[in-house]
């Protein structure tokens, strides 16, 4: 016997409950169904745990300067089985926050189970069979893990394993000098831990900016964090101290000895095993599900939000995707994925916050630009704070005057970002921005300033 329902939501990630929410407000009859863990990647092993283990680092590294601000302390350790427990409280408390929400849904039903396609419009779950004219897919991602020389032979961490780690490694090797290795790179050098980044690559994360990378790779290398760039033949193997991993770089040992090794070498969306050849639904040669611009996909009344689709792979392009969907389908709008401004952060210590275009990308479309960048030492905040390290940049279009994308490498970086991204998203010229009066002392206040000082290149 087949249930029949209105909608039917798989995966409660970021997007699946709010979806949930708005359909069954509607008055729709809802199944969300949920395999793993309510809340997805963000509540479980990314955004919620990793922060406040970054918080836990923040607050080891303060003391470590505390001399600095003229405080006095003791000696300065780290209780790691407390660092993980206090991330393991948030996870456990966002999480049940999010199934006492979904609990009380009136119109929702919350499967725990393995959802697999059986016909376009018809799902398998724990055995039973449900039907709908609208389904969602929010199935997310997981840690992609190589097929490198060596992998099956040694004991690995990826970003969900090593949440739950209670000891400091005496030498943690990361495989990837991407976002979220950095992140766990810097985190864990502040725990104590000796740190080697591998990256295959150039440059530590190679979608920015050569200056933004360069700067970054010197505040990691000034913290003690070794970096090993063009690691052309990466591959592991036991040894006797832990794990071998042979990088044959250009310069440098030909392999690194590390008591642990984490993999941070992207992500993978979960939808080898949902059974999409039954469905008819598309995918790309990564896995992602083909989607429009309005997260469609090419089977009528079926959807892909959030990390399964490849259009954004943050929480809160997850999130976007929900309001994306429910306001076409309730609320008789016609948003798409296309006019929305990206903008992301990579927590470090300072933070990155990123808004459009990079500087490479914009020389890339042949516009005329005004470029303007300014050193964190000019700007009172960060002096007051003394956390001077990095930069802002910020990217015009010479003719239009509106800008083209930012970076703020420094303290507080991650929120003064959104002065740039709300201006971008109003669409208004840089004159009006220039003439904003912030606040003293904050680091924005130094946004109007940065836009006085655009100039032709």
């Amino acid at each position: 016997m087949t249930r029949s329902l209105d909608a039917i939501i798989v995966g409660a990630g970021q997007a699946g409950p709010p979806l949930a929410g708005r359909l069954t407000g509607a008055g729709m009859k809802v199944a969300l169904i949920e395999r793993h863990l309510v809340g997805g990647t963000c509540v479980n092993t990314g955004c919620k745990p990793t922060k406040t283990l970054v918080a836990s680092a923040y607050a080891a590294r303060m003391a470590q300067r505390a001399a600095d601000y003229g405080v006095t302390v003791g000696s300065i350790g780290i209780d790691m089985p407390v660092v993980a427990a206090r991330a393991q409280k948030v996870i456990l408390d966002s999480r049940k926050s999010n199934e006492d929400w979904l609990a009380g849904m009136e119109g929702l039903t919350l499967l725990r189970g393995h959802a697999r396609f059986e016909a376009p419009h018809r799902l398998s779950v724990n055995g039973e069979l449900l039907e709908a004219p609208r389904i969602f897919l929010n199935v997310g991602g997981r840690a992609a893990v190589p097929d490198m020389p060596g992998i099956d032979e040694v004991d690995y961490l990826t970003n969900s394993s090593i949440i739950g780690l209670q000891i400091v490694p005496d030498h943690l090797v990361i495989v990837g000098g991407s976002y979220i290795g950095l992140e766990f790179a810097q985190m864990y050098r502040r725990f104590g831990a000796q740190v080697t980044v591998v990256e295959m690559g150039p440059r530590l994360i190679g979608r920015e900016d050569p200056d933004i990378s360069d700067a970054i790779r010197a505040i990691l290398e000034a913290e003690g964090i070794e970096v090993r760039t063009n690691a052309c033949c990466i591959g592991l193997a036991r040894h006797p101290a832990g794990i071998a991993i042979a990088v044959d770089c250009t310069e440098g040992a030909p392999q690194v000895i590390g008591s642990h090794v984490l993999l941070a070498v992207g992500r993978r969306p979960n939808t080898d095993d949902l059974g999409l050849d039954n469905a008819g639904v598309a995918t790309d040669a990564r896995g992602n599900i083909v989607v429009d611009d309005h997260l469609s996909t090419n089977v009528e009344g079926i959807w892909a939000l959030g990390d399964c689709n490849g259009r954004g792979g943050f929480t809160h392009t997850a999130w976007n995707d929900y309001e994306i969907v429910a306001a076409n389908l309730l609320d008789g709008a016609d948003r798409r994925v296309s006019e929305r401004i990206l903008g992301y952060a990579l927590y470090i210590d300072p933070p990155l916050g990123r808004v459009g275009m990079t500087e490479a990308q914009a020389r890339a479309a042949g516009r005329p630009l005004l470029l303007s960048t300014r050193p964190m030492t000019r700007v009172g905040r960060a002096v007051e704070k003394a956390e001077t390290l990095g930069f802002m940049k910020l990217i015009a279009d010479a003719q239009t005057r509106r800008i083209l994308g930012a970076a703020i490498l420094g303290t507080g970086g991650d929120e003064a970002i959104h002065g740039i991204l709300d201006m971008m998203n109003a669409d208004r010229p840089i004159d009006v921005l220039q003439w904003a009066m912030p606040i003293h002392p904050t680091v924005s206040e130094l946004i109007p300033t940065l836009v006085g000082d655009l100039r032709p290149d």
